[in-house]
């Protein structure tokens, strides 16, 4: 299994924005196999970071859902949404190997 990290750098009046950003998500990692774990918004600390994770089987499963979401029209739409928005200012995605009991 590998898990994609996402931390967000967002435009603090864009807020309401952003979380909806994130609700498109959720729904589109797993309608390609993914597991979404939500996005965690500033509550207390730096006002101006978002974070999201999701899992893939494998690092495979992850860059076949990337290669499909260029094309699937409700990804390109979310991509349109965060584009026209600009609700984050930047992003950095980091993978890791999640460890259980």
């Amino acid at each position: 299994m590998i898990t994609c990290h996402l931390r967000y750098i967002i435009d603090t009046d864009k807020l309401d924005e952003f979380e909806h950003y994130g609700k498109l998500w959720i729904p589109l990692v797993r309608k390609f196999g993914g597991v979404h774990h939500g996005y965690l918004l500033p509550s207390e600390g730096a006002s101006n970071v978002a974070l999201a994770s999701f899992s893939f089987e494998s690092f495979a499963a992850y860059e076949q859902y990337r290669q499909q979401s260029f094309a699937d029209p409700e990804c390109q739409a979310a991509f349109r949404y965060a584009k026209e928005t600009r609700c984050f200012l930047s992003y950095e995605r980091t993978f890791f190997r999640p460890v259980f009991e």
